[in-house]
């Protein structure tokens, strides 16, 4: 059992040995590790920052495409709205523009009737006068004498017209 049992002299140059190997990684192992360790510390923290920033980039970018989401469905909203209204006014001013070309056609054929009634009415009062004329010139071409004859004559005459008609 003499391995469980050191001697002073193993232990001295153990000792030893841990003082000149904890002087040799003080000095020179130890500044290298804890800068290496900081320099990671440093990497992780600007990650962290980088990864922070980012997300409130993505929240921001978030924000601004639902505001310009929201901008422009007011602005859809509003071109339909003009839409709607310029349409109604189109409608609006299309059937006004057909009322009045309907009104003119109208006074126009109510014109034309009038012009057509008056030439008519000429036209019959002109027949009319020549038929007295013929009517006067027979009645006077057999010195009618007795009023049943002239009567009869003109009957005849009547007749005759409205046969050629």
């Amino acid at each position: 059992m003499e391995l469980f049992k050191p001697e002073f002299g193993l232990a001295f140059w153990m000792f030893i040995s841990f003082l000149c190997l904890f002087g040799i990684l003080a000095k020179w192992a130890w500044p290298f590790i804890i800068k290496s360790m900081e320099e990671r510390a440093d990497l992780i923290d600007k990650g962290v920052a980088y990864a922070q920033e980012a997300k409130s980039n993505l929240d921001n970018a978030k924000a601004e495409a639902d505001k310009l989401i929201a901008e422009a469905h007011a602005q859809q909203a509003d071109i339909l709205r003009e839409a709607t209204k310029m349409r109604n006014e189109l409608i609006e001013k299309a059937r006004s523009d057909a009322a009045d070309e309907a009104k003119k056609v109208s006074e126009a054929a109510q014109v034309s009737l009038e012009q057509s009634r008056k030439e008519a009415e000429k036209q019959l009062r002109a027949e009319v006068g020549d038929l007295a004329l013929q009517i006067a010139e027979k009645v006077i071409r057999r010195n009618i004498a007795s009023d049943d004859a002239q009567k009869a004559l003109v009957d005849q005459y009547l007749s005759e017209v409205e046969t050629k008609n």
